[in-house]
């Protein structure tokens, strides 16, 4: 079978975890290839995300490496044979692999959490809005660039897992277009804000000492806790993020900026408040 050329985030992640799990058992690959009677490098190809593994082969090195948590196993058996090809497909060679991989994440996540500092969060975006912030881009974009930027944008939207999301009043603020755009921003948040799927709260400027709401983070539920992921934006694209610790200090850090937040009714209030002035 040919390797892959150009895995996503998701057989990434797969790969990463069950290195990690042979790593924890404190077998080399040598040795774990010898266990499945397979080369080493079938098992390098597979921890690199190259070549794919089979649900009995999974098993098989799940047993071998003592892993007895069999929720995380039939988990990574789901990872390892899920066969979607997401409407996401059709950008494929059209967009960066970064946006595909996010549409993935989206699809498969059981929640998600943003904290925004600069910009609405894609996922809230009006049309206008999106096109305003991919006109910025430099390298310029050229119009079909740009327009497919937004279509996939737009797109993105029609998730429905529980979305819990934080914006700083900068956010709100800023007119990455004009006055009537922003407005309608607005509008569409307080919109968006009511649907039973979507919490959001707002992080005014006047609340005092407040440096945990001065970066942006997304969270993505996985079906464990310990497949959760975390993205960060970076200068050359996105950034997945999936060590426990990490993941740890992540969830630590939404809920300290969630809590200190504005309740939703109070967040829409603001957010109304704030189209008015427009």
């Amino acid at each position: 079978m040919a390797l892959r050329r150009e895995p996503t985030a998701r057989q990434m992640r797969l790969a990463t975890e069950l290195r990690r799990l042979r790593e924890a058992a404190g077998l080399t690959s040598r040795q774990a290839a010898a266990l499945l009677g397979v080369s080493p490098a079938q098992i390098t190809h597979i921890e690199s995300a190259l070549a794919g593994v089979s649900e009995t082969r999974l098993r098989r090195l799940a047993s071998h490496y003592a892993c007895t948590d069999g929720e995380f196993i039939d988990a990574l058996v789901a990872m390892a044979t899920d066969r979607t090809r997401g409407w996401w497909e059709e950008y494929r060679g059209l967009l960066p692999t970064s946006f595909l991989d996010l549409s993935e994440l989206d699809h498969h996540g059981s929640f998600r959490r943003d904290v925004a500092v600069l910009f609405v969060p894609g996922l809230l975006q009006t049309e206008a809005y999106a096109r305003a912030v991919f006109s910025s881009r430099i390298p310029v974009l050229t119009s079909d660039e740009l327009e497919l930027r937004v279509r996939h944008r737009m797109a993105r939207q029609e998730i429905q897992i529980p979305y819990e999301v934080v914006i700083h009043e900068a956010a709100l603020r800023i007119r990455v277009s004009d006055r009537p755009a922003s407005r309608a921003q607005l509008i569409r948040l307080t919109e968006l804000s009511e649907a039973d799927h979507i919490t959001l709260r707002v992080i005014p400027f006047d609340l005092d000492g407040f440096s945990r709401a001065s970066s942006t983070m997304t969270y993505v539920g996985g079906p464990l806790p310990k497949l959760d992921t975390v993205v960060r934006d970076a200068p050359h694209g996105s950034v997945f993020i999936d060590a426990e610790a990490q993941l740890n200090a992540y969830r630590t850090r939404f809920r300290k900026v969630e809590a200190v937040a504005l309740q939703p009714q109070q967040s829409r209030d603001f957010i109304h408040k704030l189209a008015e002035e427009l």
